[in-house]
């Protein structure tokens, strides 16, 4: 660091000015590039992911509704007598829901959804309850699209 200040000083009164103001404007570039542009960076990365978990919070609130009504005519199903997967490709078709794949183990039924309307998909097992059809288990998963999910699996049986 000697050597430097001793170059320093024998620079002329205007080199050493220039070469302090050259170093201030240097080390608010470095300010800017390692500290100001990184945090400001993170802050509007972390306000979007809360606005889209906001987002996503007034949606869940919205249809906690259906869920509950949904829950609710769990219990007063009469049971269902009929063809299973005649049941469940008619309903579902009403609602333009494309059923990729379909098994039948006995009593009870597996259906695979590879993407469909949220909205269609409550409405489709809202009727398939009110039909008697119990759902047993439910498997579903987010797709690229916004509004769509996809049913990985559907087991359904007879009440």
């Amino acid at each position: 660091m000697n050597p430097l200040l001793q170059r320093f000083r024998q620079l002329s009164d205007r080199e050493q000015k220039l070469t302090l103001a050259a170093l201030a404007v240097l080390g608010l570039l470095l300010f800017y590039l390692v500290v100001w542009a990184p945090l400001n960076h993170s802050i509007e990365r972390n306000r979007t992911a809360v606005e889209a978990q906001q987002e996503l919070l007034a949606w869940v609130q919205k249809n906690a509704n259906r869920v509950q009504q949904l829950k609710g005519n769990a219990g007063k199903q009469a049971a269902f007598t009929g063809s299973l997967t005649q049941a469940v490709n008619q309903s579902a078709s009403r609602l333009n829901i494309n059923i990729s794949r379909m098994q039948p183990q006995g009593e009870e039924l597996q259906v695979w959804v590879d993407e469909a309307p949220f909205n269609q998909v409550i409405s489709w097992l809202q009727n398939i309850e009110q039909m008697g059809i119990r759902i047993q288990d439910a498997d579903f998963s987010e797709t690229a699209n916004p509004g769509q999910i996809r049913i990985r699996r559907l087991q359904l049986s007879k009440s």
